[in-house]
């Protein structure tokens, strides 16, 4: 990667035959990172985890009992928040790319959730900062002044920041600590195992303890939680390898685009008379210049023109840029083109956010219109996405230790991230289909009981029923989420790791947007979504979803016969 117009070379490799003495005295940095650094990233993520469900798993239920917020206002709130946790790891990730790299950055974040998680058990314990409760047949509920207001969204603030600095790299920096590519398909697996299985504790146990017990003491044992992670990362600092930042690379990639816009009348058909240029000279010792006979890839051949050496470009006495924003290196050129290369396939995830959102809020409103009970006790409506979460736990688990050790054994290769994405948008078709035909199911019994103008009217149904296509669900994401991390982290140039993992974050944030617009289209365009579940044609949408999830999927079987890896093995 190009940085302030030099060419980044990678270090050469040192010696292995070097003094032990002095390795002692001065530290061997290849000792850095490896599994030893697991253990304390590990802690670090499931307390994150914890702390970020325990708190914002019960909003809802929070702004509506202890703030008097309406239903309907509640819901809104929570689903702005949603988005603003789904998109603020991508600007996280861009800092830590352009500035300060991985670590300082998820430190920080830690930080400020430790500090989230304070100011919201003290507006759980400190009655001032709370309106007066609700008094049934007291005349209307007093609302939160604007200050009671303020303290609340402060701790969702910080709640806001943590996330941007630390949800994805994390990833990031356990992926910097390993060479090997296995060794970091390993880690993906488990941090989104830590991930999944955080965030169904906080769904669970901290949400049980806040409705049954406490705020005060759900919110203060999302605070210890918090602590304990930040402590773990902590500790393991001395044993953390530490990339350098290379500087920012958006605008290195900005120069490309302006560059190639403005010769875009230079003719570049006969590239080999033309000379692009490299960067500063980079003397190895007899005074020539690696790489300068390299001429830019032919894919995307337009954008070549970009380090394309015309007059007045470069000063020819040293090799600087007189001309910035109109001469680009070589590998400032190839790091654009991987970008655009990528985008396809980035794109092709989208839907499959999008479909898995519209089938978790629809399987709760089937669960409120069904029978929920187990022996005796009723499972929530919405603790039904635990059993979406479990599976991808679940699912992760086997993969890393049965069928991917299986998987090698029988073809001597790991498989790679395009075959485990595609693995997981079949997946995905499948669950669609099953959430129609137990949909097809439930509405049967509806019909049978002449119950379709009861909107109150309960199946007697099983609820569980809805595990089925949420597990399928599971081990799609669980096949397809750490496959699109590690197809990122593997392809994109060095400078856009810790972005490469935040495009992740990128495709949950467009996934909540959009299937909330595709929702009100379908609304607005059939009668398949009214307000009384049991008079729904509900299962013609998820008919619908899985068309175009297959439909979806052989966009991306074509976007990923064209792709060509650019970093096998890396």
């Amino acid at each position: 990667m190009e940085a302030n117009g030099r060419s980044q070379e990678p270090p050469p490799r040192r010696n292995l035959a070097v003094d032990h003495e002095s390795l002692q005295q001065n530290g061997d940095p290849r000792r850095k990172g490896g599994w030893i650094t697991f253990p304390f990233l590990g802690v670090a993520m499931l307390g994150l985890g914890v702390a970020t469900s325990g708190a914002l798993s019960n909003l809802v239920v929070y702004l509506i009992k202890e703030y008097n917020v309406p239903s309907v206002d509640a819901a809104q709130i929570s689903n702005i928040i949603s988005g603003c946790l789904s998109l603020a790891p991508v600007a996280g990730a861009i800092v830590a790319d352009a500035f300060f790299g991985c670590y300082p950055i998820v430190a920080v974040s830690m930080f400020f959730s430790v500090l989230a998680l304070v100011v919201f058990t003290l507006t759980a314990s400190l009655r001032g900062l709370r309106p007066a409760s609700c008094q049934l047949g007291a005349g209307p509920c007093q609302p939160a002044s604007a200050g009671q207001m303020a303290a609340l969204y402060a701790g969702v603030f910080l709640m806001c920041v943590s996330a941007a600095g630390s949800r994805f790299n994390q990833a990031t920096m356990g992926a910097d600590q390993f060479d090997a590519a296995a060794d970091r398909d390993v880690l993906f697996n488990w941090f989104f195992i830590f991930f999944y299985a955080s965030s169904v504790l906080g769904s669970t146990v901290i949400v049980y303890i806040q409705d049954s017990v406490s705020w005060t003491l759900g919110f203060g044992i999302s605070s210890a939680a918090a602590v304990v992670g930040l402590a773990a990362l902590l500790l393991g600092t001395r044993y953390y390898r530490r990339p350098a930042v290379l500087g920012s690379p958006f605008t290195g990639l900005a120069r490309v685009a302006v560059a190639a816009a403005m010769k875009r009348k230079v003719n570049v058909a006969t590239s080999e008379e033309l000379k692009f240029y490299h960067g500063l000279r980079n003397s190895d010792g007899d005074g020539k210049t690696s790489d300068d006979n390299l001429a830019p890839s032919d894919s995307f051949s337009f954008l070549n023109r970009a380090a394309l050496i015309t007059d007045g470009d470069v000063i020819a006495a040293d090799g600087l840029v007189a001309r910035p924003w109109r001469i680009c290196t070589v590998q400032q050129v190839e790091d654009f083109k991987a970008v655009l290369r990528i985008l396809p396939l980035w794109s092709a995830a989208i839907f499959l956010s999008v479909s898995i959102g519209v089938q978790i809020n629809f399987t709760i409103l089937q669960a409120l219109a069904m029978d929920r009970a187990v022996g005796r006790f009723t499972v929530p409506a919405g603790s039904m996405i635990v059993g979406c979460l479990i599976a991808v736990v679940v699912s992760l688990g086997l993969l890393d230790r049965v069928l991917l050790p299986l998987w090698r054994r029988l073809t001597g290769h790991n498989p790679t991230p395009l075959q485990r994405i595609g693995a997981g948008h079949v997946l995905t078709v499948v669950s669609m289909a099953a959430s129609a035909v137990i949909e097809r199911r439930r509405l049967a019994t509806v019909r049978a009981h002449g119950e379709e103008d009861n909107p109150g009217w309960v199946s007697p149904l099983s609820a569980m029923w809805l595990v089925l296509p949420f597990a399928l669900s599971g081990a799609g994401e669980a096949l397809h989420f750490p496959g699109q991390v590690t197809l990122y982290y593997q392809e994109f140039p060095p400078s856009l790791k810790n972005t490469a993992t935040g495009m992740v974050a990128m495709i949950v944030a467009l996934g909540f947007y959009l299937s909330t617009a595709l929702v009100g289209i379908v609304r607005h365009t059939t009668a398949w979504l009214p307000d009384n579940m049991n008079a729904s044609r509900l299962e013609n949408f998820y008919w619908l979803l899985a068309v175009l999830v297959s439909v979806n999927f052989g966009y991306y079987l074509l976007c990923a016969r064209l792709y060509k890896y650019q970093n096998v093995g890396k």
